[in-house]
């Protein structure tokens, strides 16, 4: 697309201001004139031709335009008739530069903003900015509208009519039309009218569309007056702030393309999200918050960097009152469309406006977030990030996993619901499920050889963190190894219950013989295990049996205050109970001496406790043990009874996922 811009006019009417130079040359704020205006926003939204007709002080506008040392490249044509013809004329005198390509047509003494440049652009048709909101000028333009389209353009015309500025885009077919028109009636020295008359003539095959911008500034300066109106309205736009938010931890060039956009309306303000509101509906961020945020602060246009802690944009819309919130296109549907709704009903409060520009889709930006997961399943990355979520997010949530295909399901689920979304943190990998799974007793009776291959399995095709169930951990001597292989992984966190003997499955409580492990014995493994670790991101957390096992609130504190001594980075306490009531009274109980230390509960039994009432109530990890199993098997004894009865698999279709599905869950290889 090339630029048009018409200074070939005398500017008579601005009287002393225009008598050293031409009229585009005055200043419409401390800081600009209304041609280098023109210019920059010609620049910046990447236009490089621009054809420029000059008349009276031609070279002072030349010398002037190159002073800018702008990235655009000028083409000056002078009209010699300058004094005695109209634009027209000029137009004319420049066609052979005109017939190429796209047309912005505007003229040089037009101011606008932004936001009106980029609807013109993006206007798939050719189009003329009206307004519905001015009243009809008496000497302006005003353009007839018909059935859509622009029938009509003069200073004569009031009927079916709107207020009309002098800034075009033109598609090619439309233009070549017009610019016909123009040199025929210049050939036939009809050179002292409008452009706008020979468009009158040919509306019916040039289509331009009307682009209504209501009160956005599109205006020209004839005289002193309308100086002083529109330096008004331009220091008006200059104090104009605009809201954007991000959640990524890598910029690419399709971030920094829209933030150029957003800084052109206004002073531009950048929530990013917080940790916590991250990792909660995406990824884990490769960075914390502190170092993305002093990414934004370090690029161009940016004013301010601020925190956005939710999804919702509602408590910073409020707090700082942007005129204009940017987007890409993306949230018109999906799961964030509750969000823009909100943000829209909030704009809607005190007169803000929304800007959605199209959402860059890139593959090469897909393959940086490929390279990021990439990176997060890495053994180093991935085992530190357990820590970094509690330290995050206050309360994390894992699900059992006991297969690759099990994994990817706790990796990959996400629930949306009034535009938030929420994830799983980790995943739990159960002796009991991988037992299960294997079809085995849970006794520990699968070695720790089978159960490394579950979680290479498990690793291979995931990147969220891993809690080992470590049951009893074994001899003191065989676990130091133990916490030596799980760390050499890559695996966050293991559990280990502090029982003795052939294991049994808490949840039987007194109900068969289990013996729980001396203080002073249990002490000693776990401080034999950190010892062994090679790393501090590691965690060793130590279960304790003694509500299980009937002995007591008193001897479960106790038994808690001494594992953190020995050096567990964490207490799980567990219950058979359906009710929560022994759980939160040694959470609380606990808090009192220990605020630090993270608790871990798995609320098989108590399971009607929502996570927000485990967090509000000291808890920082809930570990949904057992569900995938539990549910899966039962699912495939229905479908196993569903052919047997019918003799065939049609009936069973209706309670299977899709080959189509499956193989979307699986990933492809990188």
């Amino acid at each position: 697309m090339k630029a048009l811009i018409l200074n070939s006019g005398m500017g008579s009417r601005m009287g002393v201001l225009t008598s050293e130079h031409p009229k585009c040359m005055t200043e419409v704020s401390s800081r600009e004139t209304i041609l280098s205006r023109q210019l920059r926003q010609i620049a910046e939204v990447g236009i490089r031709e621009v054809v420029m007709t000059t008349g009276l002080f031609d070279s002072v506008l030349v010398n002037y335009c190159r002073s800018l040392d702008l990235p655009v490249h000028l083409t000056f044509v002078n009209n010699p008739k300058y004094r005695e013809t109209n634009y027209i004329y000029s137009i004319y005198c420049a066609g052979k530069y005109l017939r190429d390509d796209d047309i912005l047509l505007m003229h040089g003494d037009l101011v606008f903003e932004n936001s009106v440049l980029d609807a013109v652009l993006n206007s798939a048709e050719s189009c003329m900015t009206v307004s519905s909101s001015l009243p009809l000028p008496e000497k302006d333009f005003k353009a007839v509208i018909q059935d859509g389209r622009i029938t009509k353009v003069g200073i004569e015309f009031f009927n079916d009519a709107m207020a009309a500025q002098p800034l075009y885009k033109l598609n090619k077919e439309d233009w070549l039309v017009w610019l016909d028109q123009i040199e025929a009636f210049c050939q036939a020295q009809k050179v002292s009218c409008y452009a706008e008359n020979a468009f009158n003539e040919v509306s019916a095959s040039c289509r331009i569309c009307p682009l209504d911008i209501r009160n956005d500034l599109c205006a020209e300066i004839d005289d002193p007056q309308d100086l002083a109106i529109v330096s008004e309205k331009v220091r008006e736009t200059e104090r104009r702030t605009v809201y954007m938010c991000f959640s990524t931890d890598m910029l690419h060039s399709g971030h920094i393309s829209i933030i150029k956009k957003a800084a052109r309306f206004g002073k531009l303000i950048v929530g990013v999200l917080s940790d916590e509101a991250v990792i909660s509906y995406k990824r884990f961020p490769l960075l914390p918050f502190g170092e993305r945020k002093a990414l934004f602060e370090n690029i161009i246009g940016v004013s301010q960097v601020v925190e956005q802690r939710t999804l919702s944009y509602r408590e910073n819309l409020l707090r700082y009152r942007p005129d204009y919130v940017v987007h890409g296109d993306d949230w018109v549907s999906g799961f964030q469309k509750p969000v823009r709704e909100e943000v829209l009903s909030v704009l809607s409060g005190y007169g803000g406006r929304l800007v959605e520009f199209p959402y860059a889709d890139d593959e090469k930006y897909q393959k940086l977030e490929s390279r990021a997961r990439i990176h997060l399943s890495l053994p180093d990355v991935r085992r530190a990030r357990l820590r970094r979520a509690l330290e995050m997010k206050g309360l994390v949530t894992a699900l059992e996993a006991h297969s690759g295909i099990t994994g990817l399901i706790v990796e990959k689920t996400l629930d949306y619901e009034n535009g938030e979304a929420r994830q799983f943190d980790a995943m739990w990998v159960s002796s009991l499920c991988d037992s299960t799974a294997k079809g085995k007793p849970d006794i520990e009776l699968v070695d720790m050889t089978s159960r490394f291959r579950t979680i290479d399995d498990i690793m291979e095709v995931t990147t969220k963190p891993i809690i080992f169930d470590g049951d009893t951990g074994g001899l003191t001597e065989h676990f130091v190894y133990t916490v030596k292989s799980l760390e050499r992984m890559g695996v966050s966190a293991i559990i280990i219950e502090d029982k003795t003997g052939l294991k049994k499955n808490s949840l039987f409580g007194t109900e068969v013989a289990q013996t729980q492990d001396s203080i002073e014995n249990f002490c000693a493994k776990i401080a034999a295990g950190k010892r062994a670790q090679k790393t501090k991101e590691f965690m060793i957390v130590a279960r304790i049996e003694s509500l299980i096992l009937e002995q007591g609130m008193e001897d479960a504190l106790a038994r808690a205050d001494a594992y953190v001594k020995a050096g567990a980075d964490g207490i799980m306490i567990h219950s058979r109970r359906k009710e929560p009531d022994e759980i939160f009274a040694f959470v609380e109980q606990f808090r009192r001496t220990d605020p630090v230390t993270p608790v871990v509960v798995v609320p098989t039994s108590f399971n009607t406790v929502t996570e927000e009432e485990f967090k509000a109530r000291g808890v920082n990890v809930v570990i949904y043990a057992n569900q995938l199993t539990r549910t899966g098997f039962p699912a495939m004894q229905n479908a196993a009874r569903t052919i047997l009865k019918h003799h065939r698999a049609k009936e069973c279709d209706d309670l299977c996922m899709s080959i189509k599905e499956i193989i979307n869950l699986i990933p492809e290889e990188e």
